[in-house]
């Protein structure tokens, strides 16, 4: 992978990470029109590297919310910040005994299959859609819901499925608020991410090769930077713009991903 590829792609993980249009999909999509030939693990590898540069924009944009949740906890005490933070991590289960027992069978997902991608995005579709049909309430995500979620979001491990697309119309369709259901989501996946990178440093797994470490550090780059713009500028519409049009995207997107992959 050169460098330019690395950049394209960073910025891609970068805009696509806050719609729910499945960042990884784009991912593999991006690699196979790019001619990417990576393995299946070091296609992952990269994958997890610019998960991680969003992650760290996530942070940075939601950082009175973090700093919030964080100063509650230290209250000790039974408050919504302690709560909350429980709910994330109950939400982060299903996921983490995916990535614990399944990793390797997850890594063959990730070698250029556009095909399975482009059913992944229709289904994605589908989820929106009667997500966005779902009536408005101002209920927020309870245990029960939060473990829910966090098997749409073990689902969504898959590219292909949208992991905000999954786990924001799975709390809408559990009578969440919209706007708490996005901000529930996209809080949810930072510390997996870390976690997911606290496990590969300490299994070695992060030895990157000399000739990929520049083309990675300009994809983390691009992807910071482009996921930066991407919260600030489209949180909102992401919390308030209807789930139809994303639903009308993935549908395209992936009819053309299939195509592609006949006829490409």
């Amino acid at each position: 992978m050169d460098t330019l590829d690395a950049i394209i792609l960073g910025i891609i993980q970068g805009l696509t990470e806050f719609l729910p249009v499945s960042s990884s999909g784009h991912l593999e999509l991006g690699k196979a029109i790019l001619g990417d030939n990576s393995i299946p693990e070091e296609s992952l590898l990269f994958t997890v590297v610019l998960h991680f540069a969003t992650a760290l924009s996530t942070i940075v944009v939601f950082r009175k919310d973090v700093w919030e949740i964080l100063a509650g906890l230290f209250k000790f005490k039974w408050n919504e910040e302690t709560q909350f933070s429980l709910k994330i991590i109950v939400s982060m289960l299903p996921a983490t005994f995916v990535g614990l027992f399944f990793e390797e069978k997850l890594e063959a997902f990730f070698g250029g299959d556009i095909q399975f991608v482009g059913f992944m995005l229709l289904i994605t579709a589908v989820l929106l859609y009667f997500a966005d049909k779902a009536k408005d309430t101002n209920k927020k995500v309870n245990f029960p819901k939060a473990f829910i979620v966090g098997l749409s979001q073990a689902v969504a491990m898959l590219p292909g499925i949208s992991r905000s697309g999954a786990t924001i119309a799975t709390s809408v369709l559990l009578g969440v608020d919209k706007t708490k259901a996005a901000r529930f989501s996209f809080l949810m996946v930072v510390p997996l991410i870390f976690g997911k990178m606290a496990k590969d440093v300490m299994s070695g797994e992060l030895n990157f090769q000399s000739e990929n470490i520049m083309a990675m550090g300009v994809g983390f780059v691009a992807a910071f930077v482009a996921g930066l713009a991407a919260c600030t500028w489209m949180i909102q519409l992401v919390r308030n713009s209807k789930l139809t049009y994303f639903a009308i995207y993935c549908l395209i997107v992936g009819l053309l991903a299939i195509g592609y992959s006949f006829w490409g």
